[in-house]
């Protein structure tokens, strides 16, 4: 005990203890509710060194400790060496990188096999499209059918159904094939979103083009 005491409050183990002690009061924080697993996500970029995939806090949290676990066992098989001096610094130096670089393979190959559990964007929902502007794909539109076709953020297009009050509660006239709507709501209940002409020069983004 003595030996894993001695270790554990010198070089190098001390500095990953440090480290250690600030990722144990990162997961309380998170247990209590002030910060979140993800909080790391958008400042650190971990791709390059085979982490991405899983959320940043999780993987730094595992380097941390199965570092220093590997850390402590080095520097106590360094104190049994019996070296001193120079040797001793050497040894600790490299028992440091040693243990780095062991830890980094670990989390390496757990986050191959575990990023699956870890979605990188949260699944698409019908509600982004509601604010939206689309154009008509049917006829024309009513209280009873209707559809449209919507452009999604990243540049895809879908076709929903969509609905439109009887007149005169929506002014600007009945939708008819090729017109502009904005899509202003979403009924869940009936799986559609209500729609409102909208003039085609104020749309936020460029509309789908109309097929042949």
């Amino acid at each position: 005990m003595t030996e894993f005491l001695s270790a554990a409050t010198t070089f190098p183990a001390v500095v990953l203890g440090a480290a250690l002690v600030v990722v144990v009061c990162f997961w309380l924080l998170v247990l209590a509710g002030a910060a979140g697993p993800d909080s790391f996500d958008t400042d650190l970029d971990t791709e390059a060194v085979g982490f991405g995939g899983v959320p940043v806090s999780v993987s730094v949290s595992l380097v941390v400790v199965l570092s220093w676990f590997a850390c402590l066992t080095g520097s106590v098989l360094v104190l049994r060496s019996g070296a001193t001096g120079t040797a001793r610094a050497l040894l600790h130096l490299a028992v440091l990188a040693g243990a780095l670089l062991i830890a980094w393979g670990v989390v390496r190959m757990l986050v191959h096999r575990f990023r699956r559990f870890f979605p990188a964007e949260p699944p698409p929902s019908l509600q982004d499209f509601v604010g939206q502007v689309c154009t008509v794909r049917t006829g024309s539109v009513s209280a009873d059918f209707g559809q449209a076709e919507v452009a999604a953020a990243d540049g895809s297009t879908a076709i929903v159904q969509v609905r439109q009050p009887p007149r005169p509660s929506a002014p600007g006239g009945v939708l008819t094939s090729g017109s502009t709507g904005l899509l202003y709501a979403y009924d869940a209940d009936g799986g559609f979103f209500w729609v409102s002409p909208y003039d085609a020069a104020l749309a936020p983004r460029p509309l789908p083009r109309r097929a042949v």
